[in-house]
């Protein structure tokens, strides 16, 4: 059987910054196992798989794998899915997917960029104490969304940048997904996002972080409209917009891989 595969690296505008994801358009769904056996072979934070919607209601269905495990929601695997797919919707420019645990999505074009629609995960205010420690820092904030989003804010982006954890500490709680965020020099808040118990001990830049972090940063600097900075290695600049129960983030794909898989 051969498998066209897309890399694309997400929120980024030249390739080897961003995020990689691989996108894998199929005709109908693989067993769960062959599509976690892919996932692992093309070794990235997270590989996304499509099929047509039979049901009507999007253009398309949409998993997300890590090497490790199926997600409840990857942001920049939809946004390079988005980038992947757009042409099929020449008409509209805008993508709608079907998700299993995160409701609708949507991918439209902006310009030169994408805006891309999440749900509003705002977090509530939650002691971290065992995160806390395997961060080995001190918070401002620390707060919790029951998807398993961990946020944790620090006093400056110098903490933030120089945040070295305890990887197998992290991983010891789980598959959650923890966000260590502070106010940012050039763009209004900046983080970086480890994701251990799910097999990625840092992720480069996380889409669905921001639909946990913008709502905070949103209702702390009092206004919807926000610059963001994802400061891993490769780093990644997005733009969040808070739209009611809607967060819209914002970047740039380009796709650096394109072929065919054989399995």
């Amino acid at each position: 059987m051969e498998l066209r595969l897309v890399q694309v690296d997400a929120f980024a505008d030249r390739p080897f910054t961003g995020n990689p994801a691989a996108v894998m358009p199929l005709d109908e769904w693989l067993p769960d196992e062959t599509l976690q056996a892919i996932a692992l072979e093309n070794n990235l934070s997270e590989t996304a798989f499509t099929i047509p919607d039979p049901s009507g209601e999007a253009d398309y269905e949409l998993r997300w794998f890590t090497p490790a495990t199926e997600v409840v929601l990857c942001g920049h695997a939809t946004l390079a899915s988005g980038h992947v797919l757009i042409d099929t919707a020449r008409e509209t420019g805008r993508i709608r997917f079907r998700t299993r645990k995160a409701g609708m999505l949507e991918v439209a074009r902006d310009g030169e960029r994408y805006a891309m629609s999440l749900p509003n995960w705002k977090p509530e205010p939650k002691p971290l104490p065992c995160i806390l420690e395997a961060l080995g820092i001190d918070s401002v904030d620390t707060l919790w969304h029951p998807q398993r989003y961990g946020l944790v804010v620090v006093d400056n982006e110098d903490i933030v940048r120089a945040v070295d954890p305890d990887i197998a500490a992290l991983a010891a709680e789980g598959d959650v997904l923890t966000i260590v965020t502070a106010r940012g020099r050039e763009a209004d808040f900046v983080s970086r996002v480890f994701a251990a118990g799910a097999g990625i001990p840092e992720d480069p830049v996380t889409g669905s972080a921001h639909a946990v972090a913008a709502p905070y940063w949103a209702e702390k600097l009092g206004r919807d409209d926000l610059t963001a900075y994802q400061a891993s290695k490769r780093g990644g600049h997005l733009t969040c917009r808070i739209e009611g129960d809607r967060v819209i983030v914002g970047g740039k794909c380009v796709t650096v891989i394109e072929g065919v898989m054989q399995i």
